[in-house]
């Protein structure tokens, strides 16, 4: 009874200071928020659980703190920003259960934050009301060693996941991205790339289960959810069909030991003769050895003007610098790799390391939940299905080096030759498995700079995305990756219906023909479309046949 006393008081209190303290909204939303609230205080009420310390609105001085944490593209940062009228930070299932409960009695539309590393700030910005479901107290990871399996909360990093396997099991690992702050909710659940995709596949190949609560408060695993929605949430973006708690993961079997290089080239170096070898024999490489490439604008060290840096970033996973050297002298003499370019260290120490980063103490930079640089990026996304010419190369070096130093960015990730190559397009929702090259195109700029060097920014990219769609195999539609959001293919309407035609100019480019397939498990799990977003999948009426 006191306990129960004291959970009515603490929430009260709550609702009536909030109702005294004037801050930047409008009615609807206050209107929209004490609803909310005042549901949550009826949930929590029922269930024993202190909701007032999970919630924080505009009125609490650490709101601007908690939005702000994980917002990783610091363009959002700007005032013009639409707000969350809440953040709700839950620390029990029942918790989520009762968000969104509450959020479809009062109209609010829910947006899901695991890292916050969404492009276009989809999992924290919105143009109607909403509340931002904040993950990162759902970062449980439970390893077991003898199954090589493990349960990753939703709202865990990669870097968390990778030291809290590690730290079990020093050979085993989950095939994940190079990022250490990275969500692993959002990473799964749009497919997930990286140093081991061409030996094990995406991220989501390996999840053999999944605990997600639904859009009537139902907590499903694998077995209860079903096999659509299962195959939905491993590519199709999980947020479009609930709340993901966890994932259950295959673990693969790395050495202890690696030998890690990232050697950089500029142009004046041949650098575009370079890629255009590396394109020709990156597919023929073993499967233990990954080689990507990073470009950068930067300043040549041999001529003192602009230039494009390109780093060739390699992780040999069986052997040491001998059988390396002996690799790459018999495959891609052209980039005279030499042993003194060789680190051996543990696998651990190879994300830091990958990331230019102090590798002597790995937990640190991978448990860390702050990133190591953060600032205002624009970015796009392509598949490349054959080598660009050296002339093409050349375009793009000349392109990236327009801008100041590491302003430009480009990722050249290979999937070409592997275990990729084995899978059919309709494995997952991620489609794109036949692909030689994934690119990844961007520009940065600082928090501080004005509209109009962000605008410079943005427009670079769209420039940069011209030139390489000279060299795309397929133009219409181009193709591109779903985790990395791009509202300038289109977007849903943000009021009423969109129609299937709508939802596909963005929906073919990331999905192709398993979007077909993505509209059916939507209207099955969530037909009143309280899981939506600018680029969630459509609804349609009850008697709509599908």
């Amino acid at each position: 009874m006191m306990m129960m006393m004291r959970l009515q008081f603490s929430l009260a209190l709550f609702l009536i200071t909030f109702s005294c303290v004037s801050f930047e909204s409008n009615a609807n939303d206050q209107q929209h928020l004490e609803g909310f609230l005042s549901c949550l205080q009826k949930k929590s009420s029922k269930d024993n659980t202190l909701i007032s310390t999970i919630i924080y609105t505009p009125k609490n001085t650490s709101f601007k703190s908690a939005l702000d944490f994980y917002i990783q593209n610091t363009k959002f940062f700007a005032p013009e920003t639409p707000k969350p009228v809440a953040i709700l930070t839950p620390e029990t299932e029942s918790q989520i259960q009762s968000a969104i409960f509450c959020g479809k009695k009062h109209g609010l539309e829910m947006r899901i934050r695991s890292g916050g590393h969404d492009f276009e700030g989809n999992s924290y910005v919105s143009q109607v009301p909403f509340f931002v479901l904040d993950m990162f107290n759902f970062r449980s990871i439970s390893v077991n060693v003898e199954s090589k399996t493990a349960w990753i909360g939703a709202g865990a990093t990669l870097g968390e996941t990778y030291y809290g396997i590690y730290d079990k099991a020093k050979t085993l690992a989950f095939p994940g991205g190079y990022c250490p702050t990275v969500g692993i909710g959002g990473f799964i659940s749009g497919g997930g790339y990286g140093a081991l995709t061409r030996e094990f596949g995406l991220a989501a190949d390996n999840v053999v289960d999944a605990r997600i609560i639904d859009a009537n408060g139902r907590i499903l695993d694998r077995e209860s959810m079903g096999e659509d929605l299962f195959w939905a949430i491993r590519g199709g973006i999980g947020s479009n069909f609930g709340v993901i708690l966890s994932y259950k993961v295959k673990l693969v079997d790395v050495p202890e030991y690696v030998t890690a290089f990232n050697i950089v080239r500029t142009t004046e170096q041949n650098a575009a003769e370079l890629i255009h070898k590396w394109q020709n024999v990156v597919s023929q490489l073993p499967l233990k050895l990954t080689l990507s490439l990073v470009i950068f604008s930067g300043v040549s060290p041999q001529t003192g003007k602009p230039t494009a840096l390109v780093i060739f970033a390699g992780v040999y996973r069986d052997g040491g610098a001998e059988k390396l050297l002996q690799i790459m002298d018999d495959q891609f003499p052209e980039l005279g790799l030499k042993k003194e370019d060789l680190l051996e260290m543990l696998w651990i120490q190879y994300f830091p390391f990958h990331m230019a980063q102090p590798f002597d103490k790995p937990k640190e930079f991978l448990t860390s939940r702050v990133p190591p640089f953060k600032f205002s990026f624009a970015g796009k996304s392509d598949f490349l299905h054959e080598p660009i010419s050296v002339e093409g190369v050349e375009k793009i070096l000349n392109k990236i080096s327009e801008l100041p130093p590491f302003n430009a960015q480009m990722e050249w990730t290979h999937f070409g030759g592997g275990i990729m190559d084995k899978f059919p397009e309709s494995e997952t929702p991620f489609p794109h498995r036949k692909t030689l090259i994934m690119l990844f195109e961007s520009a940065n700029w600082a928090p501080n700079d004005s509209s109009d060097v962000a605008e410079t920014r943005k427009n670079w990219v769209k420039s940069l995305h011209n030139i390489v769609g000279e060299y795309v195999l397929h133009k219409n539609p181009r193709y591109a990756y779903a985790n990395y959001r791009d509202y300038d293919l289109g977007i849903n309407n943000p009021h009423g219906e969109t129609t299937i035609e709508q939802a596909k100019k963005w929906g073919i480019p990331y999905f192709k023909d398993n979007f077909d397939r993505l509209v059916k498990v939507k209207n099955q799990v969530d037909p009143e479309n309280f899981f939506r977003n600018e680029q969630s999948f459509p609804v349609f009426p009850a008697h709509s046949e599908l």
